[in-house]
């Protein structure tokens, strides 16, 4: 049975389509095929090694971006159902919005943002498009995986205003203050609901924090002291569980409520209304108001913890290393990006450096640095 979406979600006959032309597909929608081409791809794969958090050898249960991807899949695809919006769509930017990121998580990014400062810079939203747009090699018809219009255009949840020039049609809307698709907006907060919550499950995990200290903080509190009320006794790790997941339902009933009702007030019926409307998937004032102070306690008391700002430390000086080396003497790189470098040596390091999984980077850095780690 084929779902009636909403008049302003994207649709195969509003969308912008593809830069090359092909043939529709006859046994799934456009969409569908985005999604299949994005799970197929090579640096898809790579996400199962490159982590939220934690280092990739840390250990096997913590969320990596594989898991997050779908994390944000899952949680997009039932706000979507509710709002009568694309869901094909939705996974596909949610299985796709983190294809870019370097090793190593944030701490990575910002390492290599600086060393291509000079250079223009890094932004892993525009190296998730320049995966999807250039540098997979899968089609012989083409470079990347000519992916349809709105797909790309969620994956690009930011870009700064010089980039956004270089970007034609996709950057323009950043250029003009225009919104994206509903779909595109869902998934940037699907993507807060899915880490917000398991950076809790996992910080509790890593002992990095305790319930002591959560159970001060209300978008926690209101659900941890329900579930022991209901279920005295109850096990810490299920009590934990319990809880994260009213927290997850809390968080998703309040933007699907909120959504619903800006979509009333701003009486959008098309999509081109909606790219002319402010922002509308939202969450309310009193959400937003707790899951700030939910974003800052993981600030003060997770990410910037002292165990996990030393392997920080360590990867940002593995990153900077290897981008180092590899400027000095492009002969260190692999062959097809020794090729790309003699036409931008700085981008075809950084295209290197970000493909790496957490681990790749670790042996890259022995082999190039260490004399016992031989070839």
């Amino acid at each position: 049975m084929t779902k009636v979406l909403a008049s302003y979600a994207v649709q195969e006959n509003n969308s912008r389509g593809r830069q090359h032309p092909e043939a529709s597909p006859s046994t799934r929608s456009e969409f569908q095929r985005d999604r299949d081409r994005i799970i197929h791809c090579t640096a898809f794969r790579r996400l199962e090694y490159k982590t939220q958090v934690f280092v990739n050898h840390e250990g096997d249960l913590f969320r990596t971006r594989l898991t997050h991807s779908i994390e944000v899949a899952q949680i997009g695809r039932s706000l979507a159902r509710s709002l009568g919006l694309n869901e094909d769509l939705v996974e596909a930017i949610a299985l796709s919005h983190d294809l870019g990121h370097t090793p190593f998580g944030h701490a990575g990014q910002d390492a290599l943002n600086e060393c291509m400062k000079p250079h223009g810079g890094f932004e892993h939203n525009l190296q998730s498009l320049r995966i999807v747009d250039q540098l997979e090699e899968r089609y012989a018809s083409f470079d990347g995986l000519n992916l349809m219009y709105e797909t790309r255009e969620g994956i690009l949840k930011h870009c700064s205003l010089p980039n956004a020039e270089k970007l034609g049609e996709l950057g323009r809307r950043f250029i003009e203050r225009r919104q994206a698709s509903l779909e595109a907006q869902l998934c940037n907060l699907a993507d807060s609901i899915a880490y917000n919550n398991h950076d809790v499950d996992d910080g509790l995990r890593a002992g990095l924090l305790t319930l002591e200290q959560l159970d001060q903080i209300p978008a926690f509190s209101a659900h941890s002291s329900e579930v022991r009320a209901l279920h005295p006794g109850l096990s810490e790790r299920r009590m934990i569980h319990e809880t994260v997941r009213r927290m997850i339902n809390a968080q998703a009933s309040d933007l699907i409520e909120r959504t619903r009702a800006n979509i009333r007030g701003a009486g959008v019926e098309t999509l081109d209304e909606v790219r002319a409307a402010p922002v509308l998937v939202a969450f309310s004032d009193a959400m937003r108001q707790e899951l700030q102070q939910l974003q800052q306690f993981l600030r003060d008391n997770f990410y910037w913890h002292y165990q996990v700002l030393r392997e920080m430390n360590k990867a940002r000086r593995i990153i900077i290393d290897l981008f180092r080396v590899f400027m000095d003497d492009i002969r260190l790189l692999p062959p097809q990006y020794q090729t790309q470098a003699r036409d931008d040596r700085p981008r075809a390091v950084a295209d290197y450096i970000a493909g790496m999984t957490d681990r790749y980077a670790m042996k890259e850095h022995r082999r190039l640095f260490s004399l016992a780690e031989g070839r």
